[in-house]
Order: structure tokens, then C-alpha cells, then sequence
């Protein structure tokens, strides 16, 4: 998500072109937040990293046509940015994804959701320390709220003997963030939309050791799982990117981003919905307290 935050922005002047922009960040939020869900429904069929590469290549191939369509097949990178779009592409794309697939085979998809959303909350106190930009009051008041809130959701867990879940799912709110930290080194010398096609085709390549894995275990799952998997590629990774892109071009992204916080709590409707993996009270405590906490971190 963060690496679409430093695509130039245009005032909306017209209530039309207004509900647009909502309409696009809308779908983006549902996209990503049915990723959650799918991955869970999915995901006792295929293994995590298996899964990441049917993912990461449909996304790649979506990416691709539309390169193709707008015109910017034939591009020209430095050195410095291949190497920083590779970058990201492992840390986030490769290694985040395969971590949170791991992790949706432990907790719930509104469980996973929520602990992931701590990533925001890791950048600022990474940038912080290393970009120089200082700690607030209100940073480090989030801080401690949102780790009260994972711990709670961890104690939850561990009741339910998913203790190992909670573990995955915060290396993969680490992993992101890392990413991201990454990611914004080389939007300083290549646009979004590239960055996230070309970090596609790399993430993907780095998985493919797994291959042969992939080929053996779609083959024995029911064709709904490749569907499944071909939803994720098409839709939260590539469309969902994109309609994310279309609202950050005409709306400031600060505001923008706040709309982000209702990823978690739409995973916890649809996991109820559709796999009826109802949230226990720790974890609704806990995952109030993770997005109080971000949303603290945030004032000024």
C-alpha cells in the first residue's frame, strides 16, 4: 500500500468525481481486506510459499498486460533501482506473503489482519531512529497501546494453542514494514505502478524453487483452491493496487491512508461471514487496542 503514497495527488473540485475516489479506496480496502479471507479458506490446501507463487504470478501476469496496454513494456531502470525494487519484492512481496500464509493456517483471518496492521506503527518508529524524523508523545503513547493490545491477542491464542500463529503473523508485520522502509528508497527513482509490476516478476522468481511443489499440490486440490489463489493474484494484489492508485492520484494521501484502518475490521466481518470464525473477546480487545494505538501514533 505504502509505496502508492508518493504518486502526485489533484484537488477534487466536483461531488462526482469525489464519489469515485471513495468508490475506488472502498473497493481496495473490501480487495485487501477479503484477502485475509481467502488466504484462510484456501490455504489448508496449498502450502504457504507454494500459494505465494500461484499469487505472486497471476498478479505478475495481470501487471503485465496492463504494462502492455498502457504502453510501458519498454522501460529503462538504474542499477540502483533494480537493486531496490529487488529489494522490497523479497522482504515484502516474497517473504511477508509467505509468512502470513503460514501464520492464516494458525489463527484466523481476522486475527491475522489485525496483527498485521502493527506495520504502519513499526515504519514511523523505524523512521524515527534512522530518518532522522524523532519520536512524538503521541508515538510513543501508540506504541504502548498497540503492543497491549498484541499481547492480549497473543494471550488469547496461546489459550487456543495458536500461539505460533501470532508469531508468524508479527514476522510478517515486520517483513512488511521492512519492505515498505525499503520500498521508499526506490520510489525515489522509479514510479509506483513499475515498482509494484516489476516487484511482482521478482517475488515470483525468487519463489520459484517451489514450482514442482505447487504443480504437485494444485493438481490434488479442488479447483476451487486454484480459483481461490487466481482471486488473490487478480484482485486484492493487482486490482486492488490500482483502484488504490486511481484515489491517491486526486486525494491527500494522509487522509487517504486513514481509511486503511478499516482493513482489519472488515477481515473480522468477512471471516464471520464466510468461514464463521467468530473472534474471540481477547482478540476484539486486543485488535481494538492495535488500531487505537496506530491511530494515536498518528497525531501530531
Amino acid at each position: 500500500m505504502t509505496d502508492l503514497h508518493e504518486i502526485s495527488r489533484t484537488p477534487v473540485r466536483d461531488r462526482s468525481g469525489a464519489v469515485r475516489i471513495a468508490a475506488a479506496a472502498g473497493l481496495a480496502v473490501l480487495l485487501w481486506a477479503s484477502s485475509f479471507v481467502a488466504i484462510r479458506a484456501i490455504g489448508p490446501a496449498l502450502s504457504p510459499a507454494p500459494l505465494a507463487l500461484l499469487r505472486l504470478a497471476v498478479a505478475a501476469l495481470t501487471l503485465t498486460v496492463v504494462a502492455i496496454a498502457q504502453g510501458k513494456f519498454r522501460i529503462r531502470l538504474s542499477r540502483k533501482a533494480v537493486l531496490l525494487i529487488a529489494a522490497y519484492a523479497v522482504l515484502w512481496l516474497a517473504a511477508y506473503t509467505v509468512a502470513l500464509n503460514a501464520g492464516e493456517r494458525h489463527v484466523d483471518a481476522g486475527t491475522a489482519a489485525l496483527l498485521v496492521n502493527i506495520a504502519p506503527l513499526l515504519v514511523a518508529l523505524v523512521a524515527g531512529q534512522f530518518l532522522g524524523e524523532g519520536f512524538s508523545k503521541w508515538l510513543i503513547i501508540g506504541s504502548v497501546v498497540s503492543l497491549g493490545g498484541t499481547a492480549l491477542i497473543a494471550f488469547g491464542a496461546t489459550t487456543h494453542q495458536d500461539g505460533l500463529g501470532v508469531v508468524l503473523c508479527l514476522l510478517a508485520a515486520v517483513l512488511y514494514a521492512a519492505g515498505v522502509m525499503t520500498q521508499k528508497v526506490a520510489l525515489r527513482h522509479v514510479d509506483g505502478f513499475t515498482a509494484i509490476w516489476i516487484g511482482c516478476i521478482v517475488a515470483t522468481a525468487v519463489l520459484l524453487p517451489w514450482l514442482p511443489q505447487l504443480i504437485s499440490e494444485v493438481s490434488a486440490a479442488p479447483a476451487g483452491v486454484a480459483l481461490g489463489a487466481a482471486y488473490l493474484g487478480i484482485f486484492p494484489t493487482a486490482a486492488g493496487f490500482t483502484a488504490w492508485a486511481y484515489a491517491l492520484r486526486r486525494m491527500d494521501a494522509g487522509r487517504l491512508t486513514a481509511a486503511t484502518y478499516l482493513v482489519p475490521a472488515t477481515s473480522v466481518l468477512l471471516s464471520w461471514l464466510f468461514l464463521s470464525e467468530a473472534p474471540t473477546g481477547y482478540g476484539l480487545l486486543g485488535g481494538v487496542l492495535c488500531l487505537a494505538g496506530v491511530a494515536l501514533s498518528r497525531r501530531r
